[in-house]
């Protein structure tokens, strides 16, 4: 009884500290001078990943396993490893690009955890046979870990493309309206236009070199988030196959989890090959990456919804009035 009410206690306070640092996010957007801020929302995933972690520590006392044996479970750990990778570049005291990312998505997948499952997953339950093994913290464990860092790679890739795209959009249009100009205006208008041109050049300069800093941030940490979480989903895979065998005989049977696993690590494999040929680097890989974003919520989520295959225990209900 006191177990489960220091993990109700917990819960909520996590929740709530990582809204208030969602609300303090929005307020840099628009106030960007006020560093006392950038600081609290810091200091906010900081205490946010202190409570997941007690949490799940509660968890795992009280049940007797590590907490990774259904899907509610799984959502605390995938927040817990967000709120993780929301510190990696403090480890370096770089400017977190990775926050406006990470803590969203750890809000997200704590508040459909809490809210958006029956509350019978919320339950710690006995751990059916094939869960009853050494192997069950290192490879559930990776795969989550490989999930977050994955998502928040794929999404700032995402990001990426959106900034390309808009600024190829930007040049067409002007392009475009420097032809009109050429045919239309006549040649005093046309002088005119470009003084203008010319007073505004090193406004345009700046703009375009901001630009071109921000794709090449966004694309900088991407590379290194995707090939971190790469890394993770590689050796998720590998143990997995080791524990399959223990369990039901086979290293690999084709499961519709292990497929999907499959696939996502094939897609991350094509962005890395990518990235070794400075031709298709940039929005080819990002494109990849967004990609294997979708690809990763059919393995975790979709497979689960379905619930078929070996790994059916991981299936879920959602709440409902």
């Amino acid at each position: 009884m006191i177990f489960a009410t220091l993990e109700h206690i917990l819960t909520h306070i996590s929740f709530s500290i990582i809204s208030i640092v969602i609300t303090i996010h929005f307020m840099t957007l628009l106030v960007h001078e006020i560093v006392e801020l950038r600081n609290s929302s810091e200091r906010g995933m900081i205490a946010t990943f202190l409570s997941i972690t007690g949490l799940l520590v509660i968890r795992w006392i009280y049940s007797g396993h590590s907490p990774l044996s259904n899907l509610y479970e799984s959502l605390i750990f995938l927040s817990w490893s967000f709120s993780i990778i929301h510190m990696i570049p403090k480890i370096r005291n770089n400017k977190n690009y990775l926050s406006v990312i990470t803590a969203p998505s750890a809000i997200f997948t704590q508040g459909f955890a809490t809210s958006g499952l029956s509350t019978e997953m919320h339950q710690s339950a006995i751990l059916v046979p094939a869960l009853q093994s050494q192997w069950l913290m290192m490879h559930v464990s990776m795969m989550l870990l490989s999930y977050a860092a994955l998502l928040c790679g794929s999404l700032l890739s995402v990001a990426l493309l959106v900034v390309t795209f808009r600024k190829n959009i930007d040049i067409f249009f002007k392009s475009k309206n420097l032809v009109i100009k050429s045919f239309i205006v006549d040649e005093v208008e046309y002088l005119n236009d470009k003084r203008s041109v010319f007073k505004n050049t090193s406004f345009i300069s700046f703009r375009n070199y901001y630009k071109y800093q921000l794709t090449q941030r966004l694309d900088y940490w991407s590379y290194r988030v995707i090939c971190l979480g790469f890394t993770f989903l590689t050796i998720g895979i590998l143990s997995g196959a080791v524990w399959a065998n223990e369990a039901w005989g086979s290293y690999w049977n084709w499961d519709p989890k292990e497929t999907w696993a499959f696939i996502t690590w094939i897609i991350f494999a094509i962005y890395s090959h990518t990235r070794t040929n400075k031709s298709l680097q940039d929005t080819h890989s990002a494109l990849a990456a967004s990609i294997g974003f979708l690809i990763i919520w059919i393995c975790y989520f979709g497979i689960n919804l379905l619930g078929i295959g070996l790994h059916s225990y991981g299936s879920f209900t959602l709440t409902s009035n």
